[in-house]
Order: C-alpha cells, then sequence, then structure tokens
C-alpha cells in the first residue's frame, strides 16, 4: 500500500522522511496525481459548453459528486464543491444570517479548528449572540453538561466539530445532533480531521450541514459541504445573477477546481479499493468505503497505543487529551505534546532535521491553546498518524524525543 504514495519515498539526509504531518494535510496515492494529470491533459475545459472536452467536463462532476454522496451516504444533489471547507462554512453561514436577528443565538466550541468559529463569530456584527462550550482540560474532551446547558430555546445554530485537529478527540456528534433538533436548531458540523479516520453517515447522523477537505483524505486542495436538500433550497447564498438556481449549482461560486474533482475521485475510489482487498463481498462503493474505514481504524488504533505508551514514558513530557486506553475509541491518531526546556518550534526543527515531520503552533485551534495557556508560548508539538504510517516511524520519533528529553 506504501508504494502507490510516491510522497513517501522522499528521503531527508539519506534517512527515510516519516510524514508524521497528517493532520494538516495526507499524502496522496499515484492515482490522484494520474487523474488530474490526465484531466488537464486530454478533457481541460469549462462546463456547459456544446463540445466534446467541456460535455467531458461536465460528467466529471457528476461523477465526482456520485462518488462524494457515497462517501457521505447522501443524495448527489446535496454534495456542493468549493475551494475549501473555510470558504464553504463562510457561504453557509452568511447565508444563514439572512434569517437571524438580535437576540438569537450561535454555538461554538473551544475545542475547533478556527474555521468552524469566526465565520459564526463574525455574525455578532448582525447582532446576534455566539456562545462557546467549554472543556474538560485535563483530557480535552467536550464539557457536554456545558453544550447542553448553552442549547437554548433561542440557539439558532449548533457548529462544532466531528474531532479535534489538535489533539484528536472525537465528540459525540450524534448527541449534539440530537440536542441541537431538541431546541429547534440547526447542526453544522466540522468532519474535516474526522472524515480520514472515520466513517461518514450524514442520513443516521441527521446532521443539516457537513464540511470537509479531500486534502485530509488522501486527495487534492478541495473543500465539500453536505446540506439537506431542503436547507440548500430554504436558505438563500450568496451568488452572481448568472449562476442556476438548481441544487447544488445555487450554492457553488463561480468556475470549480475541475482537476480538483479528477483527482477527488481517484482518492475515494483509492479508498473503495482498500476495503475490496480486505473485503472481497463488498459490492458497492459505499460498502467498500465502510471496509476500508473498519480496517484503517484498527490499524491506527494499534499505532496511536504504541505512540501514546511512549510519550507518557518521556520523563518532562506534557501530553494534552485523552491518555487512557479505555476512550481510545474517541479519540483519533492525533496528539498533542509539550517537553520541558524546548518550544514546540524547536522540537519540531529537530525532529525535520532528521526527515521525521511534525507540526508545532496552534493549528488554527486558538481558542483551544488559549483555554490550554499555550498560544503566547508557542502552542504544542502534534504528531499526526494516517493508516499509511508504521510502527517503526513512531519508534524512530520516541527514540529522537528520549534523546532530547535527557
Amino acid at each position: 500500500m506504501r508504494q502507490q504514495f510516491p510522497g513517501l519515498q522522499r528521503t531527508v539526509a539519506g534517512r527515510p522522511a516519516a510524514f508524521l504531518d497528517a493532520p494538516g494535510g495526507t499524502q496522496v496515492p499515484q492515482r490522484v496525481i494520474d487523474a488530474m494529470a490526465s484531466y488537464l491533459a486530454s478533457s481541460n475545459a469549462n462546463a456547459g459548453g456544446a463540445f466534446i472536452t467541456s460535455r467531458a467536463t461536465d460528467q466529471l462532476i457528476a461523477d465526482a459528486r456520485a462518488a462524494m454522496a457515497d462517501f457521505l451516504n447522501c443524495a448527489a444533489d446535496e454534495v456542493v464543491f468549493g475551494p475549501n471547507m473555510t470558504t464553504l462554512t463562510f457561504a453557509v453561514s452568511r447565508a444563514i444570517s439572512r434569517d437571524l436577528k438580535s437576540g438569537d443565538e450561535l454555538l461554538v466550541t473551544c475545542l475547533d479548528h478556527d474555521a468552524n468559529v469566526s465565520p459564526w463569530v463574525s455574525l455578532e456584527e448582525r447582532g446576534v449572540k455566539v456562545r462557546t462550550a467549554d472543556i474538560n482540560p485535563a483530557d480535552c474532551t467536550l464539557d457536554m453538561f456545558d453544550l447542553s446547558a448553552k442549547i437554548r430555546r433561542n440557539t439558532q445554530v449548533v457548529a462544532v466539530g466531528w474531532a479535534a485537529n489538535a489533539v484528536g478527540t472525537v465528540n459525540d456528534v450524534a448527541e449534539i445532533v440530537r440536542l441541537a433538533r431538541e431546541a429547534g436548531a440547526m447542526a453544522f458540523i466540522d468532519a474535516v480531521h474526522y472524515a480520514p479516520h472515520g466513517p461518514i453517515d450524514v442520513r443516521a447522523l441527521d446532521c443539516d450541514f457537513l464540511a470537509c477537505s479531500s486534502y485530509k483524505f488522501f486527495g487534492p486542495h478541495l473543500g465539500i459541504l453536505y446540506g439537506k436538500r431542503e436547507q440548500l433550497r430554504r436558505l438563500r447564498p450568496y451568488k452572481v445573477r448568472a449562476a442556476s438556481e438548481q441544487l447544488p449549482d445555487r450554492w457553488e461560486t463561480g468556475t470549480q477546481n475541475h482537476g480538483g474533482l479528477a483527482g477527488l475521485v481517484a482518492a475515494i475510489d483509492y479508498i473503495a479499493d482498500v476495503g475490496r482487498h480486505h473485503d472481497p463481498s463488498a459490492s458497492t462503493r459505499r460498502e467498500a468505503i465502510l471496509a476500508a474505514y473498519q480496517v484503517f481504524r484498527h490499524y491506527e488504533r494499534e499505532l496511536v497505543q504504541r505512540l501514546i505508551e511512549g510519550l507518557l514514558a518521556i520523563p518532562g513530557l506534557t501530553f494534552y487529551g485523552i491518555k487512557d486506553p479505555a476512550k481510545f475509541d474517541q479519540r483519533t491518531p492525533t496528539v498533542a505534546i509539550r517537553i520541558d526546556g524546548y518550544t514546540p518550534r524547536e522540537l519540531a526543527t529537530h525532529l525535520g532535521d532528521r526527515g521525521i515531520f511534525t507540526w508545532d503552533g496552534n493549528y488554527y485551534a486558538i481558542n483551544l491553546a488559549e483555554r490550554l495557556g499555550v498560544q503566547e508560548s508557542g502552542g504544542m508539538l502534534r504528531i499526526g498518524l494516517a493508516h499509511y504510517n508504521t510502527a517503526e516511524e513512531v519508534e524512530r520519533l520516541l527514540k529522537e524525543l528520549r534523546t532530547l528529553a535527557k
């Protein structure tokens, strides 16, 4: 499987590169690169034309919607494409703001990436109130009592991440959606960090909106939004006059990234092929996707358990997030740490010079970094695994960190 990812063959100072930076963007299989290059070489055109390459682009867009519909378990006309999750979230928040009035409330959390915070906080200029659900700082899990208490009769939107990109916490989004629905509020789910690690079923979840980014699940830079058909029809997006009123076109501003859509289809087909390899009985692409995520989750749990056990044995190390093995089903294989005597940037630089790629900072989870008291001192060092990582890479990282902690 690793041989399908050309980026994994990179070396640094004669040593294999260890890509432990997956939460910032995963590597892509060769088929994604080939699909994008093939489209640009043979079918590059805008949509809606009367000639062959434009018709090929129309078909590609339809194929991409069908692939994402299988990925999310929704209808193809409920799939909206855009440049990134942040832009799509702003589009939704602005459309929702048309119907808001002074005194209405929105709820966000201090665990989330700012892309699911600022688009909602910006609406306070319209006279609405944005409340923030707190966390349990001991393990960086959402304080569900605080969250439920802040969902009130005048709450219009509950915006929450499925998984925390900084510390890996997987939230109980099914319960959060239920609480929002009970109060008559819309539920907006940021699934960017969850998407490479767990299966998504928007029908079962019953959320109003869900956003993700394909560059986090082995594809190109592209944003994807699911919206319930009735919500996509009811709300009024900001758009140009020439844009169609049909779904989902009315939500897509300007020409889309057609080469990126070709890569998206290839990325989803890669995931499905992993599933078929492990479960030949999978008869549909959706079934194959679900089979792949069973494999991903099992393997990643083994890796993150090895990683966390090793980290907790390092002297002077502070660990942020869930570290109880009994609760590992509530986290992704993403962890955040600090080590006494080093800034996170110093740690990341030391590791990077030795071919081990990690991230330092707040990763745009600004509220969380402030809540944990690390924002002013460089944030945290984030180590993020994907299914293409190995136990040997984990041991190599731990060895380097042990050396630094002596």
